[in-house]
């Protein structure tokens, strides 16, 4: 029986995604639960996996590229075909080889070839994306198949140097022209067009929707972070011991956004139409770095949870983002967003909303600089802190006292977690 594989909803208001890339080929024995393919929305990725054993067929205008609407059929599975003589031929015919030397004992393992064929769609996408030769890799994954430090580390094959030019016995005097000749064509021609992913194109859309429909201003300031730092040091190892994740600096943010939020509620609002949306909820977005791109997914009901839950739900919302796992219910219904370039080495930057929300904070890189305390100069770690926010629905004065609200709570940690 031919059973019809159709692109699955993967969320409202969602029409069309785009096939990211086929994990088998047309004519590939598959097994219930395999990977087939990856979905690429403009929110996620998303696996489609095989409901039963079978042989695919891929239809035409299904290869990986292709923009495919919701619920189209892109291919079936025979689940009455066997899998191919062939390939269950294939050790009775290593038998009667010759006998290979021995092989050192790195290279027990599947080769990269063998392993080649049964990549995830992370590493199929490394290997896409780099342009690798699966069958050149060594696999240290489990019965020798590739793993994503494996693709990452390796590097695509070098293009042959040109010949060298044969020695002169002199060097006459050339003139600048006679270089350039020499040289050959400029470089300059040298380019490379990649598509962009459905997920990349959505993320330029929204971010240039926030430039052109919002009002956006900017107001900083800075948060000294000796106290948060000192309870982290004196906690992080019990902390570790008792949830079994390291004690971050988001979750103190998200709980000090929280609370300003719920002094400040215009923040956590937005504009429809010619209303103000206010939401009685706290969905606070995280920036995540993926393959694909920045996303923010949402720490849903941010008000409800302790730092440890706050920081528990981070660590899964930014695994499942290095996975290509997110899915668009982690990515909507958030209300406001923090990001956090300090991780990178950014001193100070200007954030963009992440429309329709109204504003977001961006975290910076603590450093140690000299401060006034007390009529006496201190080292003290500083960390910069930037508000942008929409100014049709936030006045500058509401803005500024939020993020003072935020250097208060985070300057006051004890304060902060006993919520007083």
């Amino acid at each position: 029986m031919k059973q019809e594989i159709k692109v699955p909803t993967v969320g409202e208001s969602i029409t069309e995604a785009t096939i990211g890339s086929w994990t088998k080929k047309s004519g590939d024995f598959v097994k219930r639960n395999e990977v087939l393919m990856l979905l690429e929305t403009d929110k996620a990725s998303v696996e489609v996996v095989a409901e039963n054993d079978g042989v695919l067929t891929i239809l035409p205008g299904s290869e990986a590229g292709a923009v495919v609407k919701i619920g189209a059929t892109v291919a079936t599975l025979d689940t009455d075909a066997k899998p191919a003589a062939g390939a269950a031929a294939e050790p009775a015919k290593a038998e009667t080889a010759p006998s290979p030397a021995p092989a050192a004992p790195q290279q027990a393992a599947a080769t990269g070839k063998d392993a080649s064929a049964h990549l995830s769609p992370a590493v199929q996408r490394i290997v896409t994306e780099k342009n690798l030769d699966p069958s050149a890799i060594q696999g240290t994954g489990k019965d020798g198949r590739l793993t994503k430090g494996d693709v990452l580390e390796a590097q695509p094959q070098a293009k042959a140097a040109p010949a060298a030019a044969p020695a002169k016995s002199a060097a006459p005097q050339v003139s600048a022209a006679d270089v350039m000749t020499a040289r050959g064509p400029s470089k300059q021609g040298d380019k490379k067009l990649v598509a962009m992913t459905t997920i990349r194109k959505r993320i330029a859309e929204k971010l240039k929707e926030a430039q052109n429909t919002a009002a956006l201003l900017t107001t900083f300031n800075e948060i000294d972070m000796t106290k948060v730092m000192e309870l982290r040091a004196k906690y992080k190892d019990k902390f570790k011991e008792k949830y079994g994740l390291n004690l971050g600096f988001n979750g103190f943010f998200v709980k000090a956004a929280v609370e300003a939020l719920k002094a400040y509620p215009a923040v956590n609002a937005w504009i429809t139409g010619t209303d103000i949306e206010y939401h009685n909820y706290y969905n606070i977005g995280i920036a995540v770095s993926t393959e694909k791109g920045l996303m923010v997914p949402n720490v849903k009901d941010a008000d409800t949870l302790s730092l440890a839950g706050i920081e528990m739900a981070i660590r899964d919302l930014a695994t499942k983002g290095r996975d290509g796992k997110i899915t668009p219910n982690d990515l909507g219904g958030g209300t406001f967003s923090i990001t956090n370039g300090g991780v990178f080495g950014s001193l100070l930057s200007t954030p963009i909303l992440n429309y329709p929300q109204s504003a977001i904070l961006g975290l910076h890189k603590i450093q140690d600089r000299p401060m006034a305390i007390d009529g006496k100069v201190e080292i003290r770690p500083m960390m910069y802190v930037a508000l942008t926010y929409d100014h049709r629905i936030i006045d500058g004065k509401e803005a500024v006292s939020f993020l003072v609200k935020i250097k208060e709570l985070v300057e006051d940690p004890e304060r902060l977690l006993l919520e007083v």
